[in-house]
């Protein structure tokens, strides 16, 4: 069974980023269904039992059409939900170090070339969806941008998510209304570096 990703810090705890009622709405009310609607698709597809990035990454095998579009979206939406949540902090670490932020720099040029890429590319997602800093194994990075609930590894790229920056306008409407570039800027000050160091480590190891 899939568990949704559970709050270590109180639904204020983000603000004044993120106020409660979004927390509270997006982590308790779209992030549940998300993973309700996901164990159910599982189930009925034979698949409850697998991780779910070996779900996401072999979403071909499911036969039956409509499961596989079920799957597709609330297994995103669990998995992305899970990531975006767990990579925020009241106390984040600001700035990455050792091996991420080398890689960084080597691939981006700099911290805030990378922010400004994953800030373009969040900024520019059409409708719903979501942007990514994502790693392979070998360590390579990449940012990209997704629409709905698909990731880098429903997309079949080879690279797994390190930090998602979600777009659908529930994570932001109630407080910055259409001011979507706001959000995003704003989202960096709660952006946790550790747990992105930790993901960045989990890859490659």
């Amino acid at each position: 069974m899939f568990q949704q990703y559970q709050l270590p810090y109180a639904s204020d705890g983000l603000e004044p980023i993120i106020d409660a009622l979004t927390v509270e709405t997006h982590h308790g009310k779209h992030h549940a269904a998300y993973t309700k609607n996901l164990n159910d698709a599982a189930e009925k597809a034979g698949k409850a039992d697998m991780d779910i990035e070996e779900l996401l990454a072999s979403l071909d095998k499911i036969e039956d059409p409509a499961l596989r579009t079920a799957v597709r979206n609330n297994g995103g939406g669990y998995y992305n939900h899970n990531l975006y949540f767990s990579t925020l902090s009241p106390t984040p670490k600001m700035v990455p170090e050792g091996a991420l932020l080398a890689k960084i720099n080597e691939t981006f040029g700099s911290m805030d070339e990378l922010k400004a890429k994953l800030s373009a590319l969040a900024a520019g997602q059409f409708g719903s969806g979501w942007a990514w800093l994502s790693a392979n194994k070998a360590g390579d990075l990449m940012a990209s941008a997704s629409p709905n609930q698909d990731n880098p590894i429903s997309e079949g790229t080879g690279f797994v998510p390190l930090l998602a920056i979600d777009v659908w306008e529930h994570a932001y409407y109630l407080k910055y209304r259409n001011l979507r570039a706001d959000y995003i800027k704003d989202l960096f000050e709660i952006l946790d570096w550790a747990a992105v160091e930790a993901n960045y480590q989990r890859v490659t190891k």
